[in-house]
């Protein structure tokens, strides 16, 4: 009787100076996570991630890259659009951060609100989001999410290996923890 062979899945986008990062950037562990501002899962792997980044902050560091699942989240690539043109602005994480807190929000009327909130032009946001200005951006994610085999969101890459035991804060503490060591 033969075993299966199974297959871990790989990152195939190394993480780069172009990419979204949070933390020490010489962190003994790097998370990368394809997500979608709409996707109610990442919501809560976004509030787990921040706990993780939070109780190991010299050991961790976060890079976030597009996933939206425009056929089930219909705002998901307009969030990924104003996140862009939020970073153009050197406000990419705060625009994040907002988009996750306000998931119910994610309409154009709300989206300019919280843009607003946040202190960026409004107008011009909205501008480079209805000529999609970050598409390409939007695009190489998604990609790249693809070609390290991605098919849902929230999508984990621990030191570059996927990470499907869960995203709840006790299993990605231990995947931090087995990562800084190993």
């Amino acid at each position: 009787m033969t075993t299966p062979l199974q297959v871990t899945a790989r990152l195939r986008t190394p993480v780069t100076e172009d990419d979204h990062v949070r933390g020490p950037l010489d962190a003994p562990v790097t998370i990368v996570e394809y997500g979608d501002f709409q996707c109610r899962f990442c919501g809560a792997a976004y509030r787990n991630l921040q706990e993780v980044l939070r109780q190991r902050a010299d050991t961790v560091r976060l890079a976030y890259r597009h996933f939206p699942i425009v056929n089930m989240h219909p705002y998901a690539e307009h969030a990924a659009e104003a996140s862009e043109a939020a970073g153009r602005r050197g406000r990419f994480w705060a625009m994040h951060d907002w988009l996750y807190e306000h998931q119910d929000q994610l309409d154009p009327v709300h989206l300019s609100l919280g843009v607003t909130q946040l202190g960026l032009p409004a107008e011009e946001v909205a501008a480079e989001v209805e000529r999609q200005a970050h598409g390409d951006r939007v695009r190489r994610d998604f990609v790249g999410g693809i070609r390290s085999g991605v098919d849902a969101t929230p999508t984990l890459f621990v030191n570059g290996i996927r990470h499907d035991v869960g995203y709840d804060l006790a299993d990605l503490l231990a995947a931090v923890d087995a990562a800084a060591t190993a």
